[in-house]
């Protein structure tokens, strides 16, 4: 230390008095520094401090030249210390100030009383700064002072609130759905403060649906409280549309709105919106434009149905097998002329002749231009029996059709019978079980493992399996595999009404429909239904169902019903009474006719008359729609289409019914499962 000492001071004088200075300061400094820490541990009134403070859920900074903003008005303010407090202390040391206004506060304990909640006499004005002001007045417990402290906070603009909202004449302010809204459209929607003007904009006011917005107008009145919206035209009808408010939109005073939407859906344009035709005529319009999908649209090459309207070359078998049902149609009704049909069916048949088979059974689809198959699924690439049974039930009602004494359709009928013959149906037993399945593929056998089971859409499989001269299956397997030995019976009412066999409420509509496009129900029966009253009695629960409408879906009524696979707004789905989404699909109720004429009668005018601006197209009624969701489909598929033409010619003339029923293998089937009519 001598040698630091005189090797520093040897320098000159004025720096040997400034090292002097520097180390006195150090000193003085450090025993300031130990001071202080004895005081500490012998004072805790240090050790009483704020923790944390909050105002709802909302944290307020406490540096000092912190800028809280945005603090709510209606909640709590909650402090938390690191003592417990002497809660007598607390009305005389903290103070919430407005300006020259103090806010009276009511005072609750709680975590051992080491946290306070302050709640003001009322809700703290908005957009307004407020200090907090807790004192040194303020007590510990354990009679340790607090050192007080300042904090600054501003609270939240004032809400911008809709008091009333009348649109078309329905409140909008509901939670249920608002239907029937006048199209001549006409909004007034009362706020509770005075709008800002320069906040309306084309982007923060819009009524619209999918598709365009609608044009609209608006103006402000009463001391800019209320704001009026108008459509400057009439908004289209049967619609759903959405009223919608931007955040964006202020009040005069800055006030903060939280945006506004509901949906609304408009009244029906009665109007008709094609002329008015007789019955008899309007049914006549309907298959012929039905027909236009299996003639006009048909695959080039080989004269099948494509799988629906955008499907290019790929074509489906079933939906060809009605196809072919569909062209007897055209001749019966002049559509076109026999020759044309025969050609046509001519071609289809030389097709399907040269096309993939599996077993004798065609695949679910495959190429139009080469007949190969083209896979469903992954593990869905050769034979599916239940779409090969509606091309055999179509060919052997064109069979029927055919004059044996003309060569050319004698031609036709040798090739159908080779086609039918070629069908082992008992291949598909899968060695000789008691169940006919659905699938097999040539390079992944049975995994698809599908069982046809009742009761659904396949009855004419079984059917036709019992009626094969070559491929034939016992009778057990029709009352095991498909009956179930009983299970498929229901015996149930719904709305008034028995179902005799399958799932509750019937299932979608098609089951009533594919089966029976040739095989007539009426007097159909067996073992385990009355397959008339099955499928009148299914047709009526689905009518009753959308009648009655238990899930409040906009549209559904008396005359706009009808559950069935179909498009909808998500994709694909098998829609009915118990997986209902909002969809009607036309094919539903039109297919139904035989069943229920009048209900069908007025789904058709409905359909046709009073939406059908939305429904009809090139190739009749779209493929389905949801007004709720406001969605209409612009598809077609082949599988809908066909049960149209075919059924309703069924309930015209029995043409289609009367030509199958006429094939003595029908009559071989009913014998050998129990069936009379």
């Amino acid at each position: 230390m001598k040698n630091f000492l005189k090797k520093n001071i040897t320098t000159s004088p004025l720096t040997s008095f400034l090292f002097i200075m520097k180390l006195l300061f150090l000193f003085l400094a450090f025993s300031t520094f130990l001071s202080c820490k004895k005081k500490d541990t012998e004072n805790p009134a240090a050790n009483f401090q704020l923790s944390s403070i909050r105002v709802g859920t909302t944290p307020l900074n406490t540096s000092d030249g912190s800028f809280n903003i945005n603090i709510p008005v209606d909640q709590l303010i909650v402090a938390t210390f690191s003592e417990a407090l002497d809660v007598s202390s607390l009305s005389n040391s903290i103070f919430l100030i407005a300006g020259n206004d103090t806010v009276p506060l009511a005072f609750s304990f709680l975590d051992a009383d080491k946290t306070f909640s302050a709640k003001p006499n009322s809700n703290l004005n908005n957009k307004t700064t407020y200090l907090l002001q807790i004192t040194d007045a303020l007590q510990s417990a354990a009679g340790n002072s607090f050192p007080g402290i300042i904090i600054s906070f501003t609270t939240i603009n004032a809400s911008l609130k809709i008091d009333s909202l009348i649109a078309g004449g329905k409140n909008l302010l509901v939670t249920s759905r608002v239907t029937d809204v006048d199209r001549n459209f006409s909004a007034i929607i009362k706020f509770n403060h005075a709008l800002e003007p320069a906040s309306l904009t084309p982007s923060s006011i819009n009524v619209y649906k999918a598709g365009p917005s609608a044009p609209i107008t608006w103006a402000l009145s009463d001391s800019n409280k209320i704001l009026t919206i108008t459509g400057t035209s009439p908004l289209v009808h049967f619609e759903k549309y959405t009223l919608w408010l931007s955040n964006m939109i202020k009040g005069s005073g800055d006030e903060i709105f939280d945006g506004f939407s509901k949906d609304f859906y408009t009244a029906i344009d009665t109007t008709p919106k094609f002329p008015l035709l007789s019955d008899d005529d309007l049914l006549n319009t309907v298959e012929q434009q039905t027909f236009k999908y299996f003639w006009d649209f048909a695959h080039p090459t080989s004269g099948l149905a494509r799988e629906r309207d955008i499907s290019g070359d790929l074509v489906t078998i079933g939906g060809s097998g009605f196809g072919v049902m569909a062209i007897l149609v055209g001749i019966q009704r002049n559509f076109i002329t026999r020759q044309e049909g025969i050609d046509r069916l001519e071609k289809i048949i030389d097709f399907l002749s040269a096309a993939d088979r599996f077993h004798g059974a065609f695949p679910h689809w495959m190429d139009g231009n080469t007949g190969n198959v083209i896979s469903f699924s992954p593990n869905d690439n050769g034979a599916d029996l239940v779409e090969t049974s509606y091309m055999m039930q179509g060919l052997l009602t064109v069979r029927q059709f055919l004059d044996a004494n003309n060569s050319q359709e004698n031609d036709l009928i040798t090739k159908i019978n080779a086609l039918w013959n070629a069908v082992e149906w008992d291949w598909f037993t899968k060695n000789g079980e008691d169940v006919l399945y659905w699938h097999w593929s040539p390079d992944k056998g049975w995994v698809m493992n599908v069982q046809v089971r009742g009761y659904n859409e396949a009855l004419i499989t079984y059917f036709l399996a019992a009626a094969s001269s070559t491929h034939t299956i016992d009778a057990t397997v029709y009352h095991n595999g498909w009956a179930k030995n009983g299970g498929i019976i229901n015996g149930k009412s719904f709305y008034g009404y028995t179902l005799p066999v399958g799932e509750d409420y019937g299932g979608p509509l098609f089951f009533a429909h594919y089966s029976f496009l040739g095989l007539n129900s009426n007097n159909l029966q067996d073992d385990y239904a009355n397959y008339w009253t099955q499928n009148v009695n299914h047709s009526l629960i689905n009518f009753s169902y959308c009648t009655d409408n238990p899930k409040n879906y906009f549209g559904y009524s008396n005359q706009c019903w009808g559950l069935t696979a179909s498009d909808n707004p998500n994709g694909y789905g098998a829609q009915s009474p118990t997986n209902d989404v909002g969809t009607i699909t036309p094919t539903a109720a039109l297919s139904s006719f035989p069943y229920t004429p009048e209900q069908s009668m007025a789904a058709l005018k409905f359909f046709y008359y009073t939406i059908g601006d939305k429904t009809w197209g090139d190739y009749g009624f779209y493929d389905a729609f949801d007004p709720t969701d406001g969605w209409y489909a612009s598809s077609y598929l082949a599988i809908d289409e066909g049960p149209i033409i075919i059924m309703i010619e069924n309930y015209r003339t029995q043409l289609l019914w009367n030509l199958f029923m006429s094939a003595p293998e029908v009559t071989t089937a009913m014998n050998k499962l129990g069936f009379t009519n």
